[in-house]
């Protein structure tokens, strides 16, 4: 029950830590127009790789599925 506890502990020290770095109080920052254009790319190549990680791999997802679902009969 000890480690669970020091665990906790350090992972909420961690997370308030982490927190400070991630959302600070004000920032005076810049955002340039690229900004959004550049964010849509990145969003669209994710999608795209990630339904071509899915074609590649077709075949043991679906078998995955089928083992999954061919049990409960």
């Amino acid at each position: 029950m000890r480690h669970g506890r020091l665990a906790c502990t350090l992972f909420a020290a961690l997370a308030a830590f982490l927190a400070q770095g991630v959302f600070p109080g004000r920032a005076f920052a810049y955002l340039d127009p690229g900004t959004g254009s550049y964010m849509f790319q990145l969003l669209i190549a994710t999608v795209i790789g990630a339904l071509f990680a899915l074609k590649v791999y077709w075949g043991k997802v679906a078998l995955f599925f089928k083992k999954i679902f061919a049990g409960k009969r």
